[in-house]
């Protein structure tokens, strides 16, 4: 019998699989990749509510899951959740929002003061003087309103032109709103059954690196997600409380504007202390009055370094402040404020996907040339400090 050809064996060889091969026989799954990114990034104006629904049904799933372990149905403790995170917002919303609403009166009162601030010590300490005439408080300003009466109808006339133009956008934020519940509870509810069906679509021969990565980010997510609301409530309490206790008279709304902002790193501390430094200003005219302030935001910032962060998001998500900066410029720039509220949660898986990343070229044979590869993770840090033989 005849032993096999070269050309026979050759042959029988299974064909090597290139990057180019895989692209031609799956073209259409890239294409599909390709199509559905692009839909998103077009309905980017519709997604807000898909979007908050969904943080607030990752939020509240391991509560339902801790209740379905417990022996209560599924559709019951969903509905439970569901009811409590929403009478906890409500409550939140009828005590804080008269509250609100009373701060509010007082600037509005206070505004011809402020004018008279700005025109008499402001201005003049900064070397700006106003037009021969004019005057800021309200005689002066309805005397110079009086006088260009043509040019103020023209500009009123634009101004509620663009107030009818930004009526259908007020309904829309409405339909939001109203959008939200509904999406959180279905989303609640199907929640185990999507991450089943996500799972059957990956490949058996991933799925074990995949699941250990949706571990990694599960983890990072929550440490994110609930770590930094946890953040932004805390500083918005410290900040209102602590400007409350200095007397100033709008301190609830810049607390809790400061602390709402705080997601970004330092903005929150740096608007909510110039507003506080020029509210006091106006209001004391005394530079004195600082200080009090001063001490608020000083207290404010080290908390929140030295220990809001710490306990309640700590050092496993991996964002530098500059890439959080960028992260939420990008995704206002592509999706507007639907970019915005993923735009750290996205951030936030790629620092995972670069981690991983990371490990895997480190233990590369483009890495280390013709030296020996790393074979495994714990050596990975070390690889850095190893020069390869040549």
């Amino acid at each position: 019998m005849n032993p096999p050809s070269s050309t026979s064996i050759s042959s029988n060889a299974p064909e090597a699989v290139t990057p180019l091969r895989s692209f031609r026989e799956n073209w259409g799954w890239f294409a599909t990749a390709g199509v559905t990114l692009l839909m998103l990034y077009f309905l980017g104006p519709i997604m807000t509510p898909f979007v908050v629904g969904g943080v607030i049904a990752y939020l509240g799933n391991p509560v339902c899951d801790r209740l379905e372990h417990h022996g209560v149905p599924r559709g019951l403790s969903v509905a439970l959740v569901f009811l409590v995170f929403f009478a906890v917002l409500i409550t939140a919303l009828v005590l804080v929002v008269p509250v609100l609403q009373d701060q509010i009166v007082q600037l509005a009162q206070n505004i011809p003061d402020w004018l008279k601030w700005v025109q008499d010590v402001g201005l003049p300490q900064l070397h700006v003087r106003l037009p021969a005439g004019l005057r800021l408080d309200a005689g002066g300003l309805r005397d110079a309103l009086t006088k260009n009466w043509s040019q103020a109808g023209s500009i009123a006339g634009e101004v509620l032109a663009r107030i009818g133009h930004s009526t259908p956008a007020l309904l829309g934020f409405l339909a939001d709103l109203l959008l939200i519940p509904i999406v959180t509870f279905y989303l609640m509810r199907d929640w185990e059954l999507m991450l089943k069906r996500v799972d059957q679509l990956i490949p058996p021969r991933l799925r074990g690196h995949t699941e250990e990565f949706a571990r990694e980010i599960d983890s990072v997510l929550s440490a994110l997600i609930r770590g930094q609301l946890l953040v932004m409530i805390a500083l918005a309490l410290i900040y209102g409380i602590g400007l409350w206790i200095t007397g100033l008279k709008v301190a609830l709304l810049i607390g809790l504007f400061a602390g709402l902002v705080s997601f970004i790193p330092y903005m929150g501390f740096a608007t909510g202390f110039l507003l506080a430094v020029v509210t006091t200003l106006v209001q004391d005219q005394e530079i004195l009055a600082l200080l009090p302030v001063v001490i608020v935001f000083a207290v404010g910032m080290v908390l929140e370094n030295a220990v809001l962060t710490p306990l309640l998001v700590g050092n496993r998500i991996g964002l530098h402040p500059v890439a959080v900066i960028f992260a939420l410029l990008a995704g206002g720039q592509l999706l507007g404020f639907s970019g915005v509220l993923v735009a750290l949660p996205v951030a936030a898986i790629c620092a995972v996907g670069a981690r991983h990343a990371r490990k895997r070229w480190l233990r590369s044979p483009l890495y280390w040339g013709r030296g020996k590869p790393v074979e495994n993770d714990a050596t990975t840090d070390a690889a850095t400090t190893v020069v390869p033989p040549i």
